[in-house]
């Protein structure tokens, strides 16, 4: 068997560990692993016809080329948000500019599909969000083999409990928030900690939570700023200490509102979140008079090396992913369901939407976690 794995979207801690356990299983096997660079964007750019092409966007995967990638974080293959299916003009690549006519996007499928039966790839396995598993799916329906792999911080992804990234970007949360306890209390002010998570506040929810916050804003739920001010103030008083500390999802909204969105769309049709951390900052010092602290943690939670759950599921993923290949599955996901490794068809991750579960998991009324009947419920909680 030969093999090829990308990673695509933003990279998460985990992404290293998963590519070198899938180069061991299928080199077990006897087969050859090719990775592909930068995501979809190594198979658009690769050009059949041009060896030094083909060479600058993929490489072979051998032990030796795996043997330490587990010890950074990151992708050593790199990465993008192309989608080969939606090609800007400024991003056709020069080779493939004789092929398309009127303006973008433009769906260079054609080209991708060329590609990867010059490199006589038997199955493709992608690990990315939704937007990467996307394309992966137009793969499987173009009748290229494909078994994806899920990753996201965000945890977001339908149809898995759990994606690879989520439990670190998590723990990280929690260890700087709390860090930043030290600075809030010395100078006895408010703390706005804006934390990723899209359309999801699963990440604020929780790291909340765990953190012991006193309020979280979520993406399911508009907050009205006023009240907001008279909750994080009385939580204020009430501390010894004199401080208070919310967290705030990059999705959140103000009632009436709508999320904070920047620059283009990207190739998926996605502008950038984020904003909403500092508007929330401003407006509770304007209206409480506090000195506020805002931290925006980024891509520190998205950096370096996963812990061991992240660890322990990238590998387990992996072998899952190339097990189901070597039995000659396709367009199948690996997936965690109630604590359960197993599998699901990729076109789950489109059919619906993994959102917080507000009546179990939240308090509307307080802007805060409040998880309800524990027992029964899932490890991630929902």
């Amino acid at each position: 068997m030969r093999a090829a794995i990308l990673t695509g979207g933003g990279d998460v801690p985990g992404l290293n560990p998963c590519i070198k356990a899938a180069a061991h299983r299928v080199i077990e096997e006897g087969g050859d692993l090719i990775g592909i660079r930068r995501g979809w964007g190594g198979l658009l750019h690769a050009n059949p016809d041009d060896p030094a092409s083909m060479a600058s966007n993929t490489m072979p995967l051998d032990l030796t080329a795996v043997r330490t990638v587990d010890r950074t974080g990151g992708t050593f293959l790199h990465t993008s948000r192309t989608n080969p299916g939606r090609v800007r003009d400024g991003d056709v690549p020069d080779f493939l500019r004789g092929e398309v006519s009127g303006e973008g996007p433009h769906d260079l499928t054609p080209a991708v599909l060329r590609a990867i039966e010059a490199l006589e790839i038997d199955v493709l396995i992608p690990i990315g969000g939704d937007d990467t598993l996307s394309y992966g799916l137009r793969m499987h329906e173009e009748g290229v083999p494909v078994i994806a792999i899920p990753k996201t911080m965000d945890n977001d992804v339908h149809g898995t409990d759990y994606c690879i990234g989520f439990s670190t970007a998590v723990s990280r949360g929690v260890e700087f928030i709390n860090n930043l306890r030290t600075s809030t209390g010395s100078h006895e002010r408010i703390a706005v900690v804006e934390l990723f998570g899209r359309y999801s506040g699963e990440t604020s929810l929780l790291t909340a939570y765990l953190a012991g916050v006193d309020r979280a804003l979520i993406s399911e739920v508009p907050f009205d700023i006023d009240k907001l001010a008279g909750l994080i103030m009385r939580d204020k008083a009430a501390n010894p200490s004199n401080y208070a500390m919310l967290t705030v999802s990059e999705g959140a909204v103000l009632q009436g509102g709508e999320m904070h969105l920047s620059g283009e769309e990207d190739a998926y049709g996605h502008r950038k979140l984020g904003g909403i951390g500092k508007r929330t900052g401003d407006l509770l010092g304007e209206i409480t008079g506090e000195g506020i602290i805002l931290q925006e943690l980024g891509y520190l939670v998205r950096s370096g090396r996963p812990d061991s759950l992240d660890l322990m599921v990238a590998m387990n993923y992996a072998k899952m992913a190339v097990d189901l290949a070597l039995e000659g599955v396709s367009g199948r996901m690996a997936a965690l369901r109630g604590g359960t490794y197993t599998n699901v068809p990729i076109s789950m991750t489109g059919e619906g939407s993994k959102r917080v579960d507000v009546g179990e998991l939240y308090d509307e009324a307080e802007y805060r976690p409040n998880v309800r009947h524990i027992t029964g419920k899932p490890m991630f909680l929902y």
